[in-house]
């Protein structure tokens, strides 16, 4: 029997695996975000630079449509398959208890997905659209980013975000490997360090940027 490639994809199975390697365009995409904020710390010259050049780099900015694609899939197929489970759940006599971790973990990565989702609008309108669009040539960027992080409520918010990004991310970060069939009983535990450990290296990162700005 054939199966089309339409039809695979239109699986659960399918579905699981786009959210695999949509998540981890968007965990690659975190590093090249935090590598670039770093350059905050060489002072205003060196950041001015930096995002000049992402701005100026045509691969750049072709792949910055490829990341809004991504992240797009990304949310429209965890609904999906959230909308999925929780009808399969619903036709079940009996919940077990694996189906009930199940059904937490998938209401725990909605309700922090739908949150990442409102942080990247606040992020898109407080930095991102002023730094790309900005009329105003004579604005510094780094000013724009180093001003927002003056301000406690934008401060705390930006931290709480990259918290609940941490949790988001201990969850998928072990998914991807498990539903492209790269875990085992062996490799399972290292997985989860590298996990925990590109977790905390992303949230701490942004986190301690943000706090380094706030106090000096």
């Amino acid at each position: 029997m054939n199966i089309s490639y339409l039809n695979i994809f239109q699986s659960s199975i399918g579905k699981k695996i786009i959210m695999a390697f949509t998540g981890i365009f968007l965990m690659i995409f975190l590093l090249l975000h935090l590598s670039v904020n770093l350059f905050l710390f060489l002072g205003e010259s060196a950041f001015n630079n930096a995002v000049f050049f992402m701005k100026k780099n045509i691969i750049i900015r072709i792949m910055e449509y490829f990341l809004a694609s991504g992240f797009i899939i990304h949310i429209f197929m965890g609904i999906k398959l959230s909308v999925q489970n929780k009808i399969s759940k619903g036709n079940q006599r009996y919940m077990n208890f694996f189906s009930i971790i199940n059904a937490l973990i998938n209401r725990k990565m909605i309700i922090t997905g739908i949150l990442i989702l409102c942080f990247i609008i606040l992020h898109l309108i407080n930095f991102s659209f002023p730094m790309k669009y900005s009329s105003n040539n004579y604005i510094s960027d780094y000013y724009i980013v180093t001003s927002l992080f003056k301000n406690p409520f934008y401060t705390f918010i930006y931290i709480f975000s990259f918290i609940i990004l941490g949790i988001h991310l201990n969850h998928g970060f072990q998914s991807v490997f498990q539903t492209l069939g790269l875990s085992s009983k062996k490799s399972i535990v290292w997985i989860k360090l590298l996990g925990y450990f590109y977790l905390w290296f992303i949230c701490s990162g942004f986190s301690l940027i943000a706090i380094w700005f706030f106090f000096n």
